[in-house]
């Protein structure tokens, strides 16, 4: 595909068919993309924003573009359940929300505002990762902001319309996420595909399985699209996702090699970037997520079902971040 600027706002994907992307550089913690298709009368809104703030901006946006706002547009799907691409749900005051059964279990309990809040208030007296965190979660606003959950849940495959479009909602997860969706338009020729999807970003899981993940790669390059909106990043098309795939099956590869021979979690993670960083996909940003990635492998080999413990994570990601910062 010819490359397009990776500017912030509303991107028209057809020339006028109806297919937009909204992108948010550079495509790091935060920095999500969201999409719509219309049709007729009629509208689909593909994922909302970290707080209500951007969503708010992101809409208005739309509606100056293409008469579809936060009042007209029917149809949301959440694409998976975390927060920057779910939280400004409720600004979408008519629409009937959809997202897979696993994302709608999760958002059904999702008090995750009022944690980063609290995680916010505390992190001037936690050094190092307190500000590793304010630098990501920080410019949010979560005061008083309230998860609204999907209306709809579905497994597998779900097929809507938007005026005359026909629009294939398809579980991919477990990718990223356990429930990731991908939405696909095929008069459009698009693949939204949150964050099933990172581009010229490091992907990462933490609760999730890398091996799946991988397959659900193979799902996104088996449509007939020309244009894929990932999660974060720039546009592409079916090479960037390969990209990803090539990534993913490295980083896979060497961490249960790694595990097989004895080694820790934390040291896998560090030699993993090391030999990651002689190669294009090492100077992506957001290195630091490998330690997550990594850490879930782990657990996946050990059949540990305890919940990720989420600081320890993100602990490793900000000393990873640090240690390829220095090098």
């Amino acid at each position: 595909m010819s490359a397009q600027t990776f500017s912030k706002g509303l991107h028209d994907l057809g020339n006028g068919s109806g297919a937009w992307a909204w992108l948010m550089p550079t495509g790091g913690w935060n920095q999500s993309n969201a999409g719509l298709i219309t049709d007729g009368d009629e509208a689909l809104l593909v994922d909302t924003l970290v707080d209500e703030r951007l969503t708010a901006e992101m809409l208005d946006a739309m509606r100056s573009r293409t008469g579809f706002g936060a009042d007209n547009i029917g149809t949301l799907v959440n694409t998976n359940e975390n927060s920057n691409h779910s939280w400004g749900n409720r600004l979408l005051v008519n629409a009937t929300i959809y997202a897979s059964e696993p994302s709608a279990l999760e958002m059904a309990e999702d008090t995750g505002p009022q944690q980063i809040g609290k995680l916010l208030g505390a992190a001037g007296g936690m050094g190092e990762l307190g500000q590793w965190f304010l630098d990501r979660w920080g410019g949010h606003q979560f005061e008083g902001l309230e998860v609204r959950p999907p209306d709809r849940s579905f497994t597998g495959q779900l097929s809507l319309k938007v005026g005359d479009k026909d629009v294939h909602l398809i579980q991919v997860g477990p990718a990223s996420t356990p429930g990731d969706v991908i939405v696909h338009s095929p008069a459009d020729r698009v693949v939204f595909a949150g964050d099933a999807l990172f581009v010229g970003n490091t992907p990462f899981t933490w609760n999730s399985s890398v091996t799946s993940w991988i397959a659900a790669c193979d799902r996104i390059m088996a449509l007939d699209a020309d244009v894929i909106v990932p999660g974060h990043g720039p546009l592409t098309d079916k090479a960037g996702v390969k990209r990803m795939q090539d990534y993913l099956r490295f980083v896979d590869r060497e961490t249960r090699r790694r595990h097989a021979a004895g080694m820790d979690s934390w040291q896998t993670a560090q030699e993993i970037a090391e030999e990651l960083a002689r190669g294009e996909l090492g100077h992506w940003p957001d290195g630091g997520r490998l330690a997550i990635t990594v850490g879930t492998i782990f657990r996946e080999i050990e059949a540990d079902d305890a919940p990720p413990n989420l600081i320890e994570f993100f602990s490793r990601a900000q000393q990873l971040d640090k240690k390829l910062a220095a090098n």
